[in-house]
This record gives structure tokens, sequence and C-alpha cells, in this order.
């Protein structure tokens, strides 16, 4: 018994140090992307204030870019909307990561703010509870930090940076998401609905405004989960995650480390 409980003290130390690896490289390549949306927030005309507080309070890469993106071109009543259908997907993120995280008191509306989709993607890709919530703390406030950091500078250097697609910066977060994602894409199902996503998104790109081809490809993934398309028929013969994570008595299923 002692053995194995000190065999799983050195699988859950290591699981934390991936997490924190994974968390900080996540954190370096999206909090850079700040750069981009502080420089062009001021070219689409609002100041330096509104600029922080959107980073600050929205703190949404897609909803701030869909937003900004509305607003130059003369939208007001559509650029909220178009940030706040892009922002209901963070209340979805919510419901898992509540179960993941389990933030208590004060910790609730923290948790609540930084669930985006990297620090979601970052907890899912660890192997068990304690990692987990170790890769959701480092990559969501690590990213709210960065960004803010980055944004200011973005809106203060936006002339000295140029054109800041030039720098690399638009594909920055998207490579860092990939990264994340890749790893996972193993069974038919997931393979399939990554590819279709990225069809549909891509078709749409040229009709829709900024953001809703992203919306309209993740009713694919809905689409999917609820037929079961290409995935497992008898989902009763799958072990119970909980069981296979935790096969030693001592540790009941689903009990947080």
């Amino acid at each position: 018994m002692r053995g194995s409980a000190v065999r799983r003290s050195v699988v859950q130390t290591d699981a934390v140090r991936r997490a924190w690896r994974a968390g900080l490289s996540v954190v370096v390549a999206t909090s850079a992307y700040g750069l981009s949306f502080g420089a062009l927030s001021i070219s689409s005309g609002l100041d330096l204030w509104q600029t922080m507080v959107l980073s600050l309070l929205m703190f949404s890469g897609g909803s701030q870019f869909a937003f900004i993106g509305v607003m130059a071109a003369g939208g007001g009543v559509a650029g909220v909307a178009s940030a706040a259908m892009l922002g209901l997907r963070n209340a979805l993120y919510g419901m898992s990561m509540r179960r993941v995280v389990a933030p208590r008191g004060a910790l609730m509306p923290i948790a609540a703010h930084v669930t985006i989709d990297e620090s979601t993607a970052v907890a899912l890709a660890q192997p068990e509870p304690r990692s987990q919530r170790v890769g959701f703390w480092v990559t969501g406030v690590g990213i709210w930090l960065g960004w803010n950091a980055a944004t200011l500078a973005g809106a203060l250097l936006g002339d000295l940076l140029g054109d800041p697609k030039q720098w690399g910066l638009d594909a920055a977060a998207a490579a860092a998401f990939v990264g994340l994602l890749w790893p996972r894409l193993q069974a038919r199902q997931a393979i399939a609905v990554a590819a279709a996503s990225a069809v549909v998104a891509t078709a749409l790109l040229p009709a829709l405004p900024a953001g809703l081809p992203v919306i309209v490809a993740a009713a694919v993934g809905v689409v999917v989960g609820l037929t079961n398309w290409l995935g497992p028929k008898h989902e009763s013969s799958l072990p119970d995650p909980g069981t296979a994570r935790h096969p030693d008595p001592a540790h009941p299923r689903g009990e947080h480390a």
C-alpha cells in the first residue's frame, strides 16, 4: 500500500509539472496576441481606457476582436451582439470547469472570469484532478495578466509596431490551441468533428460577420454529440473514467486529489 501511494504521488507530481509547462507555454503565445488587440483597438477608434476596460472586464479575445471589428465598421449594436454571442461559449465551459476546479467562496467569481478557451483546454488535457486544477489556474490567471499587459503595450506602441500580422501575432494563439488539441485527435469521432468544423468555418468566413462562422461550426460538434455519429455504439461497455483513474479502493471514485 505504501509503495502504491508513493508511485501515485510521483505520478501526480510529474503531471503537475507538465500542467505548469503547458499552461505557461500557452500564456506566452496567447498573451503576445494581446499586442495585436491593443494596436487594432486604438486604430478602430477606441481610446486607451476603453481598450483596457475591454481586456480587463470582457477578457475574451474572440469577443473583443469581434467587438472592435464591428465598431470600426460603424455598427454599435451589432458589435455588442457579436461579442455576446461569442462569449456564450464561456458559459458552456463553466459547466464543466465548475466540476473540475471546484472553486469556493471568493474564488468562484475569479474562476468564472478566467474560464476561457485556453484555460479550459489546458485543464481538460491533464490526466488527473490536481494537475487539471493547476493547468486551469496557471493558464487562466497567467493569460489575464499577460493579455492585459500586452494590450497596454500594443495600445501605447501601436504605431511603432506597424501591422501586427507581420510579426505572426495573429497566428500565435491559434497555433497554441491547435498544439493542445492535436494529441486528443485520436478517435474517429474527434477527427471527423475537427475536420468538419474547420471546413464549415472556412466556407462561411467570407459570407458571415466576424465570429459567426465559429459559432456555426461549433454546432457541428453539438450535432455529433447528440447523434453520437462515429462514436461508440454501446457506452455502457466503456470503462468508467472515474474507476480507471482511481483503481485503488482507498481513493474513492470521483474524489478530487
